[in-house]
């Protein structure tokens, strides 16, 4: 048997993942998939990310077979400005148009592109894959990693909006910068905290103060 009837055989399921896997001749992915989820050290990656990796694939096939000459990381940034949700609608507006106008079905792509949930789903159900439980330690910096990522998106969509602002001499600004900060309060013990330290204490002074009245 030749390596490309081996890796064909690998495409057997018929749930979304693998519909497409069959449609853009995306070979080996489900081997891809399974050791990128289930590898134990810094290769490992969230089914997130692999959901990003299988769309990264779908873009850049859809690019090939519309003939798009493209650089390095072109395709990751043209996803960006398809999905992202710090990129502005008038920007994802003229992406598309510009793909559209290269002969990209950008339609067929986006409806194509796949959930984390998809990835889940095709892992756990279709490939009978599974990984460990992550530990508390691997939660919080996890979780740590999200909130970060979601104040930086905020940064970055109130920088723009500003911007636009100042460029059309709808307000006045000089140069700018722009620093988003969340904290928590309890309302039991009164203190406040960022969200990195309380991640980092795991717990807010309820505790300490309990226990000083025992």
């Amino acid at each position: 048997m030749t390596e490309r009837k081996s890796e064909e055989a690998e495409i057997t399921c018929d749930c979304k993942l693998g519909r497409i896997a069959k449609k853009y001749d995306l070979l080996a992915l489900d081997k891809a998939l399974v050791e990128y989820w289930t590898d134990d050290g810094d290769e490992q990656r969230s089914t997130r990310e692999l959901a990003t990796y299988v769309n990264h694939r779908i873009l850049e096939t859809a690019l090939t077979n519309a003939n798009v000459p493209r650089k390095e990381g072109e395709v990751e940034n043209t996803y960006r400005l398809l999905t992202s949700d710090d990129i502005t609608s008038g920007t994802r507006i003229e992406t598309k148009k510009h793909l559209q106008r290269d002969g990209v079905p950008v339609e067929d792509v986006e409806s194509d592109f796949v959930s984390h949930q998809t990835v889940y789903n095709h892992l756990t159900k279709c490939l009978d894959a599974s990984v460990e439980t992550p530990s508390d330690e691997e939660r919080l910096e996890r979780s740590a990693e999200k909130l970060g990522a979601l104040q930086n998106r905020t940064a970055v969509v109130t920088a723009d909006t500003v911007d636009q602002l100042d460029r059309k001499g709808i307000l006045e600004i000089g140069e700018f910068n722009v620093n988003v900060s969340v904290t928590v309060t309890c309302e039991d013990c009164f203190q406040e905290y960022t969200i990195r330290d309380l991640l980092d204490q795991q717990s807010c002074d309820c505790k300490r103060l309990g226990a000083s009245e025992r």
